[in-house]
């Protein structure tokens, strides 16, 4: 357990310790709905509350019953990803990082929900007038994880089917 500790408390204390950092700076600085140029015509800081799921997703629910579900799902999402970081093998270090990764970043947007009973996004990336839904360091950690997942899941060598010899 002292691995995959030593991988998960890092990037819990320094991942929460930005997320929820830089989404105060936001609200100090900057107006809800302002925007700042950071790199002009691809990146914009701005500040936005977003009530539903991921991009916005089922933001149109009333505000009482979404701040239940999400709340609830968000529970339950950590509870699973720490059963399953408990129960990971020892060598398992990638799946670790995934996991923590990921667990993490649920963290940091469940603060919020129960803090504000919605998400503070700040990031938005665009081209011309195509955007990108806007996010944050959590749904930065969370998508790494997950593409930490999908890789250590990729490169793992499948057994020859002895069935199949093909």
């Amino acid at each position: 357990m002292f691995r995959k500790l030593a991988i998960l408390l890092p990037i819990l204390v320094g991942g929460l310790g930005l997320d929820q950092v830089t989404k105060i700076l936001v609200q100090h600085e900057l107006r809800l709905g302002g925007q700042v140029p950071l790199i002009p015509g691809c990146v914009n800081l701005v500040h936005i509350h977003n009530k539903g799921a991921a991009f916005g997703l089922l933001s149109g629910w009333s505000a009482e019953f979404a701040w239940l579900f999400f709340v609830g799902i968000s529970i339950l999402i950590l509870a699973i990803l720490a059963y399953l970081l408990w129960r990971l093998p020892e060598d398992h270090r990638a799946m670790a990082l995934g996991y923590s990764l990921i667990l993490t970043g649920a963290l940091g947007n469940l603060i919020d929900r129960v803090r504000l009973g919605e998400v503070v996004d700040f990031i938005d990336v665009f081209w011309g007038r195509y955007h990108w839904p806007a996010f944050n360091v959590a749904d930065s950690l969370v998508c790494v994880g997950a593409a930490v997942l999908a890789w250590v899941i990729i490169r793992e060598e499948k057994p020859a089917d002895a069935s199949n010899p093909v």
